[in-house]
């Protein structure tokens, strides 16, 4: 978040059996070395880390499988083919796709479902949600406030209605901290939300919000790969870091 994937790197690297032996954040830890590879577009480092450390163990410790959900979604997001390891992490989630017991994960599992293909799944989930918000509990707040639009978002992207998304996820992304996570996980917010504007077709609001993540993040190639995109409606495949200058 503070754009030095650099530094980041260099740190968690420095002493990897510090923070990954014994420690229930290891997977937590793998994970933030994983985005930090991903910011510098380094995607098949990024697989190689999900395929080991991430998600090798296919660990069904819920803290784990949101982890290895949200970085196969965030590479989803740019297009990449992830092959089938979206069905090992589906696979892990459906036991609780009916839980309804934490709005966070609810939407986690609803992006495995939708990477998978698993629309029973997905019901699951929604009738889950229904049932929480009858409840008078912490969680009926988190679905209610955010955790809803966030799933539905994340299902309708799945099927392609990316102006309904946008809908969706614009009004909660100023208060999506409600429902928990930390500024790195709740990024996959913005993360989406941007993406969906590009495809949507929405130029004013995804040049606004390229342009607004690009100034947060200086040094970021991928910040100014967004602009570029943003700017021009193309897709991740398109080489816009080697295209005309983008306008002011």
């Amino acid at each position: 978040m503070r754009n030095q994937p650099g530094d980041g790197i260099e740190w968690l690297e420095s002493d990897v059996a510090q923070w990954s032996v014994d420690s229930f954040l290891a997977v937590h830890n793998w994970w933030h070395l994983a985005l930090f590879r991903l910011e510098r577009d380094e995607v098949d480092e990024v697989l190689r880390l999900f395929d080991g450390p991430v998600f090798g163990a296919r660990s069904a410790v819920v803290f784990d499988l949101v982890d290895a959900t949200a970085l196969l979604w965030r590479l989803h997001l740019r297009g990449v083919d992830v092959a089938d390891r979206w069905d090992a992490v589906a696979d892990r989630w459906l036991p609780l796709a009916g839980a309804g017991n934490f709005a966070f994960n609810d939407v986690h599992a609803m992006m495995s479902f939708v990477g998978a293909g698993r629309d029973d799944a997905r019901a699951r989930v929604f009738e889950a949600q229904r049932a929480a918000l009858q409840r008078a509990d912490d969680n009926a707040s988190f679905v209610r406030e955010v955790g809803e639009a966030a799933t539905r978002a994340v299902a309708v992207y799945g099927d392609g209605n990316y102006a309904e998304a946008v809908r969706l996820l614009r009004p909660i992304r100023s208060y999506s901290h409600r429902f928990g996570g930390s500024h790195a996980q709740r990024d996959v917010i913005d993360l989406t939300l941007i993406e969906a504007a590009i495809r949507s077709g929405d130029r004013p609001l995804a040049t606004a919000l390229a342009a607004e993540r690009a100034a947060r993040r200086p040094g970021s190639p991928v910040a100014h790969r967004y602009v570029a995109r943003a700017h021009r409606m193309t897709p991740w495949h398109v080489a816009t870091d080697t295209a005309e200058p983008v306008p002011a």
